[in-house]
């Protein structure tokens, strides 16, 4: 299966933050960070790839390739504040164990800042179907519905959201890929911000 090109992903934000601006921070374009920002709602919408290990070549600075755990440590928090991670794609080629000691490791850093801030909003997206690829046997939809189990059962009791794209996926017309494809990736902000502004 081929893997729709990637964007910033500052296209996904059109709809909802039309006066958003990509911030052109002359970073790669697979791997960023990025940075869009919307003056007239006072908004901006910060991305950083997590750091190793990556199971993908891409040509960045290390020190771009920060942990999550330590980016939720530099987090003030607050009511203006939205934490959004996801992480699991490029850990399915490794042993679950390493999985699973990394989210405890993000795990903490979220409790430490709910701490701080408890009106931080903290939202997790799941793993999703990512498809078959012939080439490589870990990269498949067997290693994603475990790791799809753990991060549940690793967050569960904290005040964190998720965004189940697990199912949304699964429940689309459109085939899977490991980045679903923009219809999704709009569906899966729209539910971000029904998080951040309930009413």
């Amino acid at each position: 299966m081929e893997t729709p090109p990637l964007g910033s992903g500052s296209e996904y934000f059109d709809a909802s933050l039309p006066d958003a601006k990509e911030i052109n921070l002359n970073n790669p374009k697979k791997s960023g960070p990025f940075m869009i920002w919307d003056n007239a709602k006072n908004i901006l919408v910060k991305f950083h790839l997590h750091g190793p290990p990556l199971s993908v070549s891409i040509n960045i600075p290390t020190s771009e390739l920060r942990y999550i755990a330590n980016e939720i440590d530099d987090v003030v928090g607050g009511s203006n504040t939205v934490i959004i991670f996801g992480i699991w794609a490029h850990l399915t080629p490794f042993p679950m164990q390493f999985y699973i000691r990394r989210l405890y490791g993000i795990r903490r850093a979220v409790i430490r800042l709910l701490n701080r801030a408890p009106d931080t909003l903290v939202v997790i997206r799941t793993p999703n179907l990512r498809g078959t690829n012939p080439y490589i046997f870990t990269f498949n939809d067997w290693y994603a519905i475990q790791q799809d189990k753990v991060v549940r059962a690793v967050f569960k009791g904290l005040n964190v959201q998720l965004v189940d794209a697990w199912e949304m996926v699964l429940a689309h017309h459109l085939p899977h890929y490991i980045h679903p494809p923009p219809p999704i990736i709009k569906n899966m902000v729209n539910i971000i911000l029904s998080h951040m502004c309930p009413q």
